[in-house]
């Protein structure tokens, strides 16, 4: 399986010092800000929507049997909240229909 490079909260922030010509500390502000908005809405029960790029929910997982992989043997997995995304329909074309 090929290995895929990351881009980090640090790449974030050198893209807007770069385009937008931004100081260092305001960057790292914008791009903390925006991260902790998303955080805060879905900790709200909201969801966030991104025009274009995608869409962020809060999904509830039900409690089911597991197995230990380990020992094979079945394990009750305990209900839980997991967040979803969801491709914008700009961003499903420019990544997976021009593929």
């Amino acid at each position: 399986m090929e290995t895929m490079e990351t881009l980090t909260k640090a790449d974030l922030s050198k893209h807007l010092i770069e385009n937008l010509e931004l100081p260092k500390k305001d960057a790292d502000l914008l791009v903390n800000s925006f991260l902790e908005s998303i955080v805060e809405s879905l900790h709200r029960g909201e969801g966030v929507e991104l025009r274009g790029f995608g869409s962020f929910r809060l999904r509830d997982r039900k409690a089911r049997q597991g197995r230990n992989p380990r020992s094979g043997q079945s394990i009750q997995v305990p209900p839980k909240r997991v967040v979803y995304f969801k491709l914008g329909k700009e961003l499903r074309s420019r990544l997976i229909d021009e593929a």
